[in-house]
């Protein structure tokens, strides 16, 4: 299987020359480096070419890495019914920069498209649909993202007097936010933590 993944990856070195950043094999699949603009000429290619055919578009997902200068890192992983074969394809962006969006290409995409933005906040150019999927449509922020803030920046709640669904700024009361890092075997065992909860204990004490 590996020689088969690295002749592939040959022919689409050669095929893809101007258009590769690099490729690597990983669990079994071949990854694709690819430039950005390079994105729907790559997705064809793989699509129609007869030496590949992958033509089901199994997921589009993304990850942040806010320490590097393009922060999001996109990922389409494909599969071949005809070559019993998956392979993904990468490439980087931020959330200033568009993707082109390859619903032209795989209609499977919208739906796909829809979440990374929604998620990760990345704009997909020529998207025939691109808004909020997962969260409500006034909701702020990219949740996915890793400076979001666990707590999100509003809360929802029914307000029973205006009888309707009411926007807050996040509120938790201090005492919401304390641990007493018991465990449930307190007492049978000693697990990492307790020690913690027995110098708490004593500071109440003392006090």
């Amino acid at each position: 299987m590996i020689e088969a993944l690295q002749d592939l990856g040959d022919y689409l070195a050669a095929a893809l020359a101007d258009d590769l950043l690099s490729q690597d094999i990983g669990h079994g699949q071949l990854n694709l480096h690819i430039k950005r603009p390079s994105l729907l000429k790559v997705l064809t290619f793989l699509r129609d070419d007869q030496n590949c055919q992958f033509k089901q578009l199994v997921d589009v997902t993304a990850v942040d890495r806010p320490e590097q200068p393009d922060r999001l890192e996109l990922v389409y992983n494909l599969l071949s019914l005809k070559l019993n074969q998956r392979i993904r394809v990468k490439l980087t962006t931020d959330e200033r920069n568009p993707v082109d969006s390859a619903s032209g290409v795989f209609s499977s995409a919208i739906w796909m498209e829809r979440e990374a933005w929604d998620m990760f906040g990345i704009f997909f150019s020529g998207h025939p649909d691109l808004r909020r999927i997962l969260t409500d449509y006034g909701f702020e922020g990219h949740p996915l993202r890793k400076d979001f803030p666990l707590t999100g920046f509003k809360e929802v709640r029914y307000d029973q007097e205006q009888k309707r669904v009411v926007y807050e700024p996040v509120n938790l009361p201090q005492e919401f936010r304390r641990f007493d890092f018991l465990s449930p075997w307190e007492g049978m065992l000693r697990l990492p933590g307790d020690e913690k909860a027995e110098a708490q204990k004593s500071e109440e004490g003392g006090a």
